[in-house]
């Protein structure tokens, strides 16, 4: 029996299958075949897509645990958010905006005028300006011919290049003209002018665009206040902040020695920086002689007929004093800072240039305030040996300071006192005391002669200044008088 059913299973193995069976299996093995493969290509595909989504803007969980050491971290993004990619030799690449296409109208090249901040703020005019008219812009020239004959380029205190990649998507801006339009400019053939002061964008639309496209190249030889603070379309007033916050970087040595000056200030605690405009300069300029001596307002006197560009040559420095149009002298200084109960411990970083009559004029501040520092008592004089006779990458030094101090206190209502104003209202109304300077010299005058206690000037003094820190304000507006009304980059509400 057992050989009987051991032949029967060896016949029954060796039958042959019929053909219909054998087709249904081949197709069913290739059918599953290609659906192993189509799966295996799917996955493939969505683990590339989730690995490049991850290094860009994709979620935590793919990108793995931040390291521990966090010294090799690259900085946080800034204001414009900019993505980062990592290529394969694991080089940060900064992703650019794409291009903005438009029609070209021409080139607009500019010559800034006055110190940093004021150059700072009408490059920042200067390039909604150009955004609005459809016109490339040449990278700024800065002014070299002010009191400072500050020899530096634009690239000298800038990114140039992120300033140019940051932009992309508003303007097209170019380091220079195309050399058929620079042999003209270079035989000075170039329509050169200034535009009018305070102007709506309707004005460059009407008057400067049609001569951009006659000459194909306007010159700007003025940029200060060109473009008006007030009554422009939320999309200029932004871009005007985005140039300011966002597009003009100072160079890497600029970055990294402000960021060296900050990190030993908070070695010893908070600080305030004090933006001391009493420079010889200043004092020229707005014709303001307190305190001086017969032979330094002769000095100031002479300094201002000799500048051309100073317009007004005779002035009453009492009552410029009287109605508030002088920076406080260093002793007034330390009566208001005291008067506010300001900590007599509190470092305090003076940023300014030499101050007019040196240490003597300083004494009675040193005095109050021992911890009285600067730059150039900070750092090695190695660490600023590149930046002197350069009063604006010296002043782009103060200014990284003054934006990370615990309290910024300007004597003046000068360019780096709005615009670092404006800028600490953009990083989150940092405390930034606005002294009313009127109000201040009148307190002082009365407790100097002995018509006010210390209790009732410090009271005073401090009632005053409750609410000037920098909060949240609506920008002040006077029609028909620009000049008179709030400017636009102490107060960017549009922005904030």
């Amino acid at each position: 029996m057992m050989g009987i059913d051991a032949a029967r299973r060896g016949g029954a193995a060796a039958k042959p299958m019929p053909a219909a069976a054998a087709a249904a299996v081949s197709r069913a093995r290739v059918r599953m075949w290609i659906l192993r493969a189509a799966t295996s290509v799917l996955l493939w595909t969505c683990v590339v897509q989730l690995t490049a989504l991850g290094e860009t803007w994709g979620p935590r969980v793919l990108k793995g645990r931040p390291p521990c050491d966090h010294r090799d971290r690259s900085p946080p993004a800034t204001e414009a958010k900019e993505a980062v990619e990592v290529s394969s030799g694991h080089r940060p690449r900064r992703v650019l905006p794409p291009k903005r296409v438009y029609k070209n109208n021409g080139y607009l090249m500019v010559s800034c005028n006055g110190g940093l901040n004021q150059m700072r703020a009408a490059i920042c005019d200067m390039v909604a300006i150009a955004r609005y008219m459809n016109v490339t812009l040449i990278v700024p020239e800065l002014d070299k011919t002010s009191f400072w004959a500050d020899p530096s380029e634009f690239h000298d205190i800038f990114d140039v290049d992120h300033f140019i990649t940051s932009l992309r998507d508003e303007v097209r801006i170019l380091k220079e003209l195309p050399p058929r339009l620079k042999r003209r400019v270079e035989q000075g053939r170039i329509y050169s002018m200034a535009p009018t002061s305070w102007s709506d964008i309707s004005y460059y639309h009407r008057r400067i665009l049609p001569l951009i496209r006659k000459h194909k190249v306007v010159h700007f030889n003025r940029t200060d206040a060109r473009l008006a603070n007030n009554g422009q379309p939320l999309q200029r007033q932004r871009l005007r902040c985005r140039v300011n916050f966002s597009a003009l970087k100072f160079t890497p040595q600029i970055e990294e020695l402000g960021g060296k000056v900050v990190k030993l200030l908070r070695e010893n605690g908070p600080f305030l920086v004090l933006h001391l405009r009493y420079e010889m300069d200043m004092l020229a300029f707005s014709g303001c002689t307190h305190g001086c001596n017969n032979d330094e307002v002769e000095e100031l006197t002479r300094m201002r007929y000799n500048y051309d560009q100073w317009k007004v040559k005779k002035i009453d420095s009492e009552m410029q004093r009287i109605e508030g149009l002088c920076p406080l002298t260093p002793e007034e200084t330390a009566l208001t800072l005291k008067a506010l109960d300001i900590d007599r411990k509190m470092q305090i970083y003076i940023a300014a240039g030499e101050i007019y009559g040196g240490e003597e004029r300083m004494a009675t501040l040193a005095r109050t305030y021992p911890k009285l520092v600067k730059k150039e008592t900070i750092l090695e004089s190695s660490d600023l040996k590149a930046f002197h006779n350069h009063s604006s990458q010296m002043a782009a030094l103060d200014y990284l300071v003054s934006l990370e101090s615990d309290v910024f206190v300007p004597t003046y209502n000068g360019n780096m006192a709005k615009v670092v104003e404006g800028h600490r209202r953009f990083l989150g109304f940092k405390k930034t005391l606005l002294l009313d300077r009127r109000l201040l010299v009148e307190l002082i005058d009365q407790f100097s002669n002995g018509n006010l206690s210390w209790e009732d000037f410090s009271s005073a003094v401090k009632e005053a200044h409750a609410f000037r820190v920098g909060n949240p304000t609506r920008r002040l507006v006077i029609p028909d008088r620009p000049k008179e009304e709030e400017y636009f980059y102490a107060n960017p509400q549009e922005c904030l």
